[in-house]
């Protein structure tokens, strides 16, 4: 299971604070926790600073990778922020995200092609936001053709089915999970990806929820997430999901992070 870590993202309150007081320490806390906790990816994420986003990010990232050697996960929708970022990244990122609307297609896709990145495509349309599980897998099917006919290898694509708050949409989560499973059914080589903090959005108890849906789509074949990694309880989840559907072999990653303190 492939752990691209969520917690520098300036939706947040204390991140959007860190970088705009410049506080270094701060987000190389956030990037050093997030690396020690087990992540595969440091996901980096300024969008809030509208205007400011391409030069916000570039300080991020210059903090980040002087504490960590992990990749990064370059979080914009915008082509020209990642165009700025990426000469500045030490090793081959994940594009986070694409979509098949025309400006993420031909804005993305090239700098996609050019650097030779992974890349987070988005079950989303120029008008619409797929709902059903039929409609997900068909977007995916549409981003898996656009994506490979440009060259882009099956296992650099992570589709992302998108999950609803299920306090909007309460069939979301059932839906999403189908998706999963179609999609890794349909398209062989593909990998399914979430970010799944979004299907608890308006409840109480999230994390709780969290951790239901994430070992649910385990189940279903997801095998990648974007979530906090330093959070124990949901990272012993994900390790226990993936040992008991046959993915952690003689259950030595869970047996190794039982061992670590990981898993209580």
């Amino acid at each position: 299971m492939l752990i691209i870590a969520e917690r520098i993202n300036a939706s947040r309150k204390s991140i959007a604070q860190a970088i705009s007081a410049a506080d270094r320490a701060f987000i190389q806390g956030e990037a050093k926790a997030q690396t020690e906790a087990g992540a595969h990816y440091i996901d980096v994420n300024a969008g809030t600073f509208v205007g400011e986003e391409a030069d916000k990010l570039k300080w991020i990232v210059e903090a980040v990778q002087e504490v960590t050697n992990l990749p990064l996960s370059i979080d914009s929708p915008d082509p020209e922020v990642i165009r700025a970022i990426l000469p500045l990244v030490k090793k081959t990122p994940i594009i986070n995200s694409i979509t098949l609307e025309t400006s993420r297609i031909e804005g993305i896709l090239p700098l996609v092609v050019a650097n030779k990145t992974k890349v987070i495509a988005l079950c989303q349309a120029e008008h619409e936001m797929a709902e059903t599980a039929d409609d997900k897998v068909r977007l995916a099917g549409l981003l898996v053709e656009k994506l490979t006919a440009s060259g882009v290898p099956l296992d650099d694509i992570h589709i992302d089915p998108l999950v609803y708050p299920l306090s909007t949409n309460p069939q979301s989560a059932g839906a999403t999970l189908e998706a999963i499973r179609g999609i890794m059914k349909e398209f062989p080589g593909v990998h399914t990806v979430c970010g799944l903090t979004n299907v608890s959005y308006g409840l109480p108890a999230r994390k709780l929820i969290n951790r239901a849906f994430l070992a649910a789509a385990i189940t279903m074949g997801l095998d990648s997430a974007i979530i906090d990694p330093t959070d124990k309880l949901l990272f012993a989840m994900l390790k226990a999901s993936t040992m008991v559907v046959g993915k952690d072999d003689f259950c030595m990653d869970y047996i190794c992070a039982f061992r670590e303190g990981r898993v209580e």
